[in-house]
């Protein structure tokens, strides 16, 4: 047998498939993380960067690879986890195995703080709280995971909702402005209120003193 086919034959062998999805998750969560932080990393870096094209490239690899490695850590985890509660159980997959993978997995990979690690965890908490809000389709019983797709939110909480969080944000940012996340709030600053300083066309168009 090739090495092609003795490769082909091991892949698809029903026997180490729970390992080799275990392999493919960490694999795409590094994708998906280069994917997600590169663009952003450049464009922030082009914005807000300070020091030489060599320091804000260092920068940007630097916060790619950890963002990378952070989500193909987490899959890992994760993936493995939930694989030792299905033995566990015989084959069967639990209801609360998610939740008890996903807290472990979880306190492992995001329990020390750090700039990637807070802005991945920010991200999430902004969707899982915008989850709860009732859907604009009435919503759906899921069956089987790929058998439902998402449902926009309702647009009417919709509203209220983004009215609270963006109205309350800059209250928080004029009054409680060393309470919001780093970059969030430098972001703001760039935006509110070095805006009020310009001494001419030039320093309005491209940049602020």
């Amino acid at each position: 047998m090739s090495l092609p086919d003795a490769v082909h034959s091991f892949v698809t062998n029903p026997a180490y498939s729970d390992y080799l999805a275990i392999l493919k998750g960490a694999r795409n969560g590094f994708v998906s993380g280069v994917k997600i932080r590169l663009p952003h990393a450049l464009v922030i870096s082009a914005l807000y960067g300070r020091g030489g094209w060599r320091t804000r490239a260092k920068w940007i690899l630097d916060a790619t690879r950890q963002h990378a490695t952070t989500l193909a850590t987490f899959a890992t985890l994760y993936k493995s986890l939930l694989l030792l509660l299905r033995k566990a159980r015989g084959g069967k997959q639990g209801n609360p195995d998610s939740l008890i993978a996903g807290l472990i997995a979880s306190w492992a990979v995001f329990k020390d703080r750090t700039s990637v690690n807070e802005q991945i965890v920010l991200y999430v908490l902004a969707r899982a709280v915008m989850s709860f809000l009732p859907r604009a389709g009435g919503g759906t019983t899921p069956t089987a995971p790929g058998t439902v797709k998402a449902q926009p939110p309702n647009p009417r909480y919709y509203t209220v909702l983004a009215t609270i969080v963006m109205g309350g944000s800059m209250w928080l940012f004029e009054n409680r402005g060393e309470t919001l996340q780093r970059g969030m709030f430098n972001q703001m600053v760039y935006i509110y209120h070095d805006s009020d300083r310009w001494k001419d066309l030039k320093t309005l168009l491209w940049h602020n003193n």
